[in-house]
């Protein structure tokens, strides 16, 4: 997590999105543009690994008794896969829609962590911000948080759930036709493939330490968790660890002004 610059006049650091481009204003165009054809290439990247999943929900969720016209009204309304996933799974085992509805509502909580993450970063207004919290999912966060500029971190978040929500849903709509013709949707691999999308968005980031040592330490409490919670839970658990590890990283004081060290810079 970033912090913003202190009182000081201090510039933003550096990963920090800004209006500029990457590299400055005197950044050559023909390098801008190979950066946003490789952010769009990763985005439909992403889409079809994670697209490619909806077909397993919509075998799923037309085998826990929802109709096909219902199963494509989740996929467009709702469009959080673990959230559509536990609701399904509830009704699945014969409980009520009002739990299942409980139960992804609280899976999908973690989307409004992202949205705090997002706001500043995308800077959208009225409308757009309305719009673009429809397509508020793990990849697309992933997509534009790394983005050093607003201009890219915006490329990013659209080309990756723009390209999610079409192919999940067109995926959806396939998976609920086929039914359970398609017999375990594991067999085919893609839920590897959803993983194996996010792990590839994650692992650049991990080029520190202290990062590399948060990460394992969510992995551990998420894996910890797998068979005391039900599905999803572990994920909103691996976050709170980063989330309290950022909390009290923003907490520590700054070497750079703790007493005495503006009296030394001065002396």
């Amino acid at each position: 997590m970033t912090t913003p610059p202190g009182d000081g006049g201090q510039p933003p650091a550096a990963h920090e999105p800004t209006g500029e481009p990457v590299g400055g204003p005197g950044q050559e165009p023909g390098r801008e543009r190979a950066q946003r054809r490789a952010i769009v290439r990763d985005g439909l990247g992403i889409g079809l690994a994670t697209g490619a999943y909806g077909l397993s929900f919509g075998a799923v969720s037309v085998a826990s008794g929802l109709d096909v016209a219902q199963t494509c009204v989740l996929s467009l309304l709702m469009f959080t896969g673990a959230s559509q996933f536990a609701l399904v799974g509830v009704l699945a085992v014969g409980g009520s829609p009002v739990s299942g509805a409980v139960t992804a509502l609280l899976l999908g909580t973690r989307n409004t962590l992202y949205g705090l993450r997002l706001a500043p970063l995308l800077a959208w207004r009225g409308r757009r911000r309305a719009l673009a919290a429809h397509l508020l999912i793990d990849e697309s966060t992933a997509m534009a948080v790394a983005r050093p500029t607003t201009a890219l971190a915006r490329l990013g978040f659209l080309s990756t759930g723009l390209a999610v929500f079409a192919l999940w849903n067109l995926a959806t709509l396939l998976g609920a036709l086929a039914g359970g013709s398609l017999g375990d949707p594991r067999a085919l691999g893609l839920d590897a493939a959803v993983g194996a999308a996010f792990l590839a968005l994650l692992w650049p980031r991990l080029h520190d330490l202290p990062t590399r040592l948060v990460a394992l330490a969510a992995a551990g409490v998420a894996l910890g968790a797998v068979p005391l919670t039900a599905a999803g839970v572990p994920v909103l658990v691996a976050g709170g660890v980063a989330l309290l590890v950022g909390v009290l990283r923003r907490d520590r004081p700054d070497p750079g002004t703790a007493p005495g060290a503006a009296a030394g810079a001065a002396s």
